[in-house]
This record gives structure tokens, C-alpha cells and sequence, in this order.
């Protein structure tokens, strides 16, 4: 059976912290940005109280066993760096979900990213056993269809009209795996985008 409990994740780049209210006004100051929400499920986030409410649903999600959220920390700055977190988690069929991820706009594309994602992986398939991770994305955004895809994500197919967002948008979603098997080759892959 899969004890899925906040722990913190370090690497070289980045720190996975579990999220917290304190978190609230450093990633107010990277998450006021349409770009970041425009896909999401929880709306455009306007002001500080739009991302104090976000926090309090992620922890609450964390409270009912289904979530577990983190604040990525950009290891050089100190500062926060965005926000990811198992979701999804289903214990006897030691599986979970890496989603609701983002970041501001100086730390995409970066390693932090990269390495929040192996981090996550690792943590998931080496200490927690889970045999399957998914991660899934709103069909148009094809720019995290490339980011799975570059990681090692299989394609497992579409969820035709999965989510309604607040934006009245009937979302198809798409669906990607890794396995326990493609772990490690996914790890190395991982180390070797890491290394450049």
C-alpha cells in the first residue's frame, strides 16, 4: 500500500516544499499572469485573494487524502518558483496522478521545471511503488503536450468533453503514462536533460 504523506523534495535546482498559506503572496507575485490559468480548471487568477483561495482548495483536497500540493523553490533565488502536486492519488492500485502544475514565467522551460518532474517521478515510483503515474492536459495546450511527450510520457489517449472550466469551455483532455517499467528509461533521460 502506497503512505503518500508530506515530505520535502530536494534537488540541485529546486526544493518541493508541501504548500502552505505562507506560500500565498510569493506565488501571488508569479501567478497573476492569464497565460499560466488559461488551460486550468480553476479560473483566472486576479489578486491576492484569488490565489489565497486556490491555496485553501489545494489544501483542502490535501485534508480529504486525495491531493498532496507543493511549492517548487527555485534553489538559487529562494524564491517560489510555482506550484505541482500528486493528485488523483489512488493507494490500491498504487497509482497517482503529477498535475495542476505551473509556474512563472521566468522559471519555464527551466530546469526547475525539469527537475520538480523528476523529483516527483522519483519519489513516486522509487519510495511510494506506484506502478502508474498519469499526467493529462487540456488538448489545445500543446505546448505541455510537448513537455510530457519530451519527459517520456506516453500518449494514452482523449477524454472528449472531460471538464467544463469557468470560462464556459468544454475542455477534451489528453492522457499520458509512465509506468514502472519505462521508469529507467525515463530517469535517464531525466539525469541527461538535467546534465546540459
Amino acid at each position: 500500500m502506497m503512505d503518500v504523506r508530506p515530505v520535502i523534495l530536494t534537488g540541485r535546482f529546486v526544493r518541493l516544499e508541501p504548500l502552505a498559506e505562507e506560500h500565498v503572496s510569493g506565488l501571488t507575485a508569479i501567478g497573476i499572469d492569464d497565460s499560466i490559468w488559461r488551460y486550468m480548471p480553476y479560473g483566472f487568477m486576479r489578486n491576492e485573494a484569488d490565489i489565497r483561495r486556490w491555496v485553501r482548495g489545494m489544501l483542502a483536497h490535501a485534508a480529504e487524502g486525495t491531493d498532496l500540493p507543493f511549492a517548487a523553490i527555485d534553489l538559487e533565488s529562494g524564491c517560489v518558483a510555482g506550484a505541482t502536486r500528486y493528485m488523483e492519488i489512488r493507494p490500491s492500485h498504487r497509482g497517482l496522478e503529477i498535475g495542476g502544475t505551473w509556474y512563472g514565467a521566468a522559471y519555464r522551460r527551466t530546469h526547475v521545471n525539469t527537475e520538480s518532474k523528476y523529483l516527483l517521478l522519483e519519489h513516486a515510483f522509487e519510495r511510494l511503488q506506484c506502478i502508474r503515474v498519469q499526467l493529462k492536459t487540456d488538448s489545445r495546450n500543446e505546448r505541455s503536450q510537448r513537455a510530457i511527450e519530451r519527459i517520456g510520457g506516453v500518449r494514452e489517449g482523449l477524454l472528449r468533453k472531460h471538464l467544463i472550466l469557468p470560462d464556459g469551455h468544454i475542455r477534451d483532455s489528453i492522457y499520458y503514462s509512465i509506468l514502472d517499467t519505462e521508469w529507467p528509461n525515463v530517469k535517464i533521460r531525466l539525469q541527461e536533460m538535467l546534465a546540459r
